[in-house]
């Protein structure tokens, strides 16, 4: 069974930082692209992040240069450091992967970031 666990979420002000973690189980963690999404109400997830099992990362136009994908083979933890956060990255942080032909997902965590 494949369980993926995302923490780290909170409240911050704006221009501060957050680090979401994501925990994954039941893969070979080393060979899965990692991904990041998030979503705001009455909104579709959207990709916020990517790294492939050979460390490539992607990011959405609106993150770049200030979030920053990572991952530990050794933890099979993936990681999503977020800096000069801004209100419109408020949203539910999902942490997916593709594997057996399937997609998996994590329960989300919440990000919140005020004025």
């Amino acid at each position: 069974q494949v369980h993926l666990v995302e923490s780290g979420g909170g409240l911050v002000q704006a221009g501060g930082s957050l680090r979401l973690a994501c925990a994954a189980s039941g893969i070979n963690f080393r060979l899965h692209t990692m991904n990041w999404y998030r979503q705001t109400p009455g909104n579709q997830r959207g990709l916020v992040a990517a790294i492939t099992s050979g460390h490539m990362r992607n990011y959405t136009d609106s993150v770049k240069g200030r979030f920053t994908i990572s991952r530990d083979n050794v933890r099979n933890t993936v990681y999503l450091q977020m800096n000069s956060l801004k209100p419109e990255d408020t949203a539910v942080y999902y942490c997916n992967t593709f594997a057996r032909g399937m997609n998996f997902w994590g329960r989300g965590t919440q990000v919140t970031v005020s004025l």
